[in-house]
């Protein structure tokens, strides 16, 4: 093996090394890119997706650096129109530029599956009836054994308004309220169209079916006050069906509970409603005929 070519390896070998930190280092980066961490699930989410910016990080540098590599060190010279040699193909490379992808898709779907099997949300799975075929069990969110407690909570979700039922004190609220490190199992349903139960800081999401009832479980593991907003587009007011989401320590749960409970039921205040009532009085209706938003809910706790 000539000097040239031990170069060239040598060169490879560096320029690959150099890629991978700073492909690590940029996946390390993407954990500060997203909200705060306050579901056991999100920990697993952020990891996939530091993995995921890892990889596309490295795609994107290696593919760069070759195309910058081979513009400065091998472009034609000056001057020179010539034709560049003539190539037939190679088989190899073909080959292995084909099996890398498929292998890289498989390992994402892989470890993407295996992410969500470990969450143990339930979700949509108990309407497909679907089961786990690779037998893997849940981890670091997993459901609780038998005998331990679980919050149960039931979610209605309506134009455009969040209820949320206790039924351990018959408690109604538009606010909801988690206790921290215990596992919760919400039961989501929806009154008229398609809605999306979506907390950023839990990095979950789910699709809420009219005439269904969807269990969803998580952790809350952060005290803190976070925001529930709808994310699929549910009528004109959509973008008002939001709730804040207060995680607090089983004690101060149990406590607000207990307080709830004493408060004779009212209405809630309802944005979409207020907004709606001020379009109606308009002398000049502007727009399209808008759907009437439900009734303001009534509610134990307002928020």
């Amino acid at each position: 093996m000539d000097l040239r070519k031990i170069l060239n390896i040598f060169t490879v070998l560096v320029a690959a090394t150099i890629v991978t930190v700073i492909s690590l280092w940029i996946g390390q980066q993407a954990y500060s890119w997203l909200p705060p961490q306050a579901a056991a699930e999100s920990q697993l989410i952020d990891d996939l997706i530091s993995f995921l910016v890892t990889l596309g990080a490295f795609i994107f540098l290696g593919v760069t650096g070759t195309l910058m590599y081979s513009i400065i060190f091998h472009r034609a010279q000056r001057w020179d129109l010539s034709d560049g040699p003539h190539i037939e193909g190679n088989v190899t490379l073909e080959v292995v530029w084909t099996a890398i992808p498929i292998m890289l898709v498989l390992w994402i779907a892989a470890y993407s599956y295996q992410v969500y099997e470990e969450m143990g949300i339930q979700g949509p799975m108990e309407l497909v009836h679907l089961h786990n075929p690779l037998g893997m069990e849940s981890a670091d969110a997993a459901p609780p054994e038998e005998g331990e407690p679980v919050e149960n909570i039931d979610v209605v979700a309506k134009q455009w308004a969040w209820v949320f039922h206790y039924p351990e004190r018959n408690v109604t609220s538009t606010e909801l309220h988690l206790p921290s490190d215990r596992r919760v199992r919400l039961a989501l349903k929806s009154e008229d169209v398609l809605h999306g139960f979506y907390i950023p800081a839990f990095r979950l999401k789910q699709d809420i079916v009219p005439n269904h009832t969807i269990d969803f479980e998580f952790t809350p593991i952060r005290e803190g006050e976070y925001r529930l907003t709808d994310s699929q587009y549910s009528g004109t007011y959509f973008a008002t069906m939001q709730a804040n989401v207060v995680v607090e320590s089983p004690e101060d749960y149990h406590q607000w509970l207990s307080y709830a409970a004493t408060q004779k039921p009212t209405p809630a205040l309802n944005q979409a409603a207020s907004e709606y009532a001020q379009a109606a009085d308009q002398p000049v209706k502007n727009g399209w005929a808008r759907v009437a938003p439900a009734p303001s809910p009534i509610v134990n706790y307002p928020g």
